[in-house]
Parts: C-alpha cells; sequence; structure tokens
C-alpha cells in the first residue's frame, strides 16, 4: 500500500489565488500550500495579504498587489506572472439593497469587481499563455448565482449569477486544451463580509438554524472543495457550480 497516496496532492502545481487577503481566498491559499502548491497569492491590502503570506506552508510562494478593477494594472501585473497551473478566481463583494433602492453606479461597481475583472483576467492569462494546458480555473460563485437568492441580494446574485453560466462556455471552449473551468458555490460562510451590521446577532442564528446542518461554513471547508476542482482528483470535472451550502438549497 502506498502510504503518501494522495489524488488531492497540489505538489509540483503553482496556483493563483485572487482575493488572498481574506476570508475563503486566504484560508484556499493557505490549504494549497499545505497541499504542496507553489501560491501566488493577489490582493489589493498590503497589510493583510502579508499575514496570509506568513502562514503559507512551503517555500517559494510569491504575492502580488493588484487592483484587478483596473485594466492596466492586470495586465502589467499578468505580464509579470510565471506560468501557473491552477487559478482561483476568488476576488468579491457583498452588497444587499433592495430592486427598489438599486443604484447604477453601485450595481455597475459590483459587476465590475465580481464578474467583468475575473472573466477579464481570465481572457488576460490566456491571452498571454499563463495558464498551461490540463491546468483548473475555479471561479468562486455562491447559491445566489444559481438563483437560491435572499432578500435584498438580487444585485449580488446577477453578478454571481453571470459567472456560473460564464463557467459552461468557458469550459466547452477550452477544453480542448484540457483546461478545467468550474465554479464553488457556497452558501454563507462565516467571514468578515457576513458581520456588515445588516443583520443582528439573533438574525443570524435565525439564520443559520434553517441549515439542516444548523451551521454556517468554515472558510477551510470551502477550500478543500476548491483543492478537489483544482487537483487531479477532479480531472473528469469541467463546467459544474459544485454546491457546498450545508443542505439549505434543499429546503
Amino acid at each position: 500500500m502506498m502510504s503518501n497516496y494522495n489524488p488531492f496532492s497540489l505538489e509540483g502545481k503553482t496556483i493563483l489565488v485572487t482575493g488572498a487577503s481574506s476570508g475563503i481566498g486566504k484560508a484556499t491559499a493557505i490549504e494549497c500550500s499545505k497541499l504542496g502548491a507553489k501560491v501566488i497569492a493577489m490582493a489589493r491590502n498590503k497589510e493583510r495579504l502579508e499575514e496570509t503570506m506568513s502562514e503559507l506552508s512551503g517555500e517559494g510562494h510569491k504575492m502580488f498587489l493588484c487592483d484587478l478593477t483596473d485594466s492596466k494594472a492586470m495586465a502589467e501585473m499578468v505580464s509579470q506572472l510565471p506560468v501557473i497551473h491552477g487559478l482561483v478566481n476568488n476576488a468579491g463583494i457583498v452588497e444587499s439593497r433592495p430592486v427598489n433602492f438599486i443604484k447604477e453606479e453601485r450595481l455597475k461597481s459590483i459587476l465590475q469587481i465580481n464578474t467583468i475583472a475575473p472573466i477579464m483576467l481570465l481572457k488576460n492569462l490566456l491571452k498571454e499563455k499563463k495558464i498551461l494546458n490540463r491546468s483548473s480555473i475555479v471561479f468562486t460563485s455562491s447559491i445566489a448565482g444559481i438563483g437560491y437568492v435572499s432578500l435584498g441580494n438580487s444585485m449580488y446574485a446577477t453578478s454571481k449569477g453571470a459567472i456560473s453560466t460564464f463557467i459552461a462556455g468557458a469550459a466547452k471552449e477550452l477544453g480542448n486544451k484540457n483546461i478545467r473551468v468550474n465554479a464553488v458555490c457556497p452558501g454563507m460562510v462565516e467571514t468578515e463580509l457576513i458581520n456588515t451590521g445588516a443583520l443582528t446577532t439573533e438574525q443570524l442564528d435565525k439564520d443559520k438554524a434553517m441549515y439542516p446542518l444548523k451551521r454556517y461554513g468554515q472558510p477551510n471547508e470551502i477550500a478543500w472543495a476548491v483543492i478537489y476542482l483544482l487537483s487531479n482528483a477532479s480531472n473528469w470535472v469541467t463546467g459544474i457550480n459544485l454546491v457546498i451550502d450545508g443542505g439549505i438549497t434543499l429546503i
């Protein structure tokens, strides 16, 4: 028996993780490093990104500060990257607002950050031949992106719904290069994004009780699903929205 057998290993792979300074992105960068990947961690906040870097296992990791909504900065950053075996397009924002209070500039901002920037990053990486054949691309979507939308969440759901359908087209187009494109669709996860003050502790507890598993997810639990999609364990998986939601969409 091979004691070191692990189809989920990322040994020998270089993985680019955006939004790596906090939440799911930070957890993904850390967990990827534990499984042997060389991580390229990207975010806008230098101090928090350096904190992520300090928690990575192994050696050979790199960090890049970049605002992905700045197309010139993105192009310059991509030109400096080594070739990669995996991309985790995770950077994003959440904003709740009822439909009749939607402001055009806020909608454009959310779409720019959550939808346009990750799509254009993938495009730039492909154009500059920075993504190797037989690589894996993982987008962070949401259960909101596949139609499980809570009140006031229509702008965010729109931005993620676009991602959850984009992956289908990208998966078809890139399949001839053996580049796989998938998304993870988390339910509520215990990150700073839920601590905006919009909901009281009592309201959050009531919401958690709705989940069959009676709790929100943890960032590392989403990271493990991302790692499955990055690893050779998912070599025959492309174009899917992998739901990780504690069972909430069963209700």
